[in-house]
C-alpha cells in the first residue's frame, strides 16, 4: 500500500505545480495587455491592437538585429549612440 502512495503522491504534485505556472500564452497575454494600458488604448482600438498582437509571432533575434540596425543606419548613429540605441531596441519583444 505505501509503494502505491509515492506514485499518487508525485502525480498529485505535478498537476498542482502545473496549475500556478504560467504559459507562454498567457505571458504573452499579460505582455500584450500591458502594452495596449501604456498606450492608453480604449474600445475598438483596444480590441484592434490585441487582436494583433496575439496573433504576431515573436521575433527572433536576427530579425530584430536586422531591424535595430536599419533603424540606427537610418538614424545616422554613429559610437556610443548607436551602441545604446542598439542595446535598447534589441531588449525590446
Amino acid at each position: 500500500m505505501k509503494m502505491l502512495r509515492v506514485p499518487l503522491l508525485l502525480i498529485g504534485l505535478l498537476l498542482c505545480s502545473q496549475g500556478f505556472a504560467a504559459t507562454a500564452q498567457q505571458n504573452k497575454m499579460t505582455t500584450c495587455n500591458a502594452d495596449a494600458s501604456a498606450k492608453a488604448l480604449k474600445g475598438d482600438e483596444r480590441k484592434a491592437f490585441m487582436s494583433t498582437c496575439l496573433k504576431a509571432k515573436p521575433a527572433t533575434q536576427q530579425e530584430k538585429m536586422k531591424t535595430c540596425n536599419a533603424t540606427a543606419g537610418t538614424q545616422e548613429l554613429k559610437g556610443d549612440a548607436r551602441k545604446a540605441f542598439m542595446s535598447e531596441c534589441l531588449k525590446k519583444k
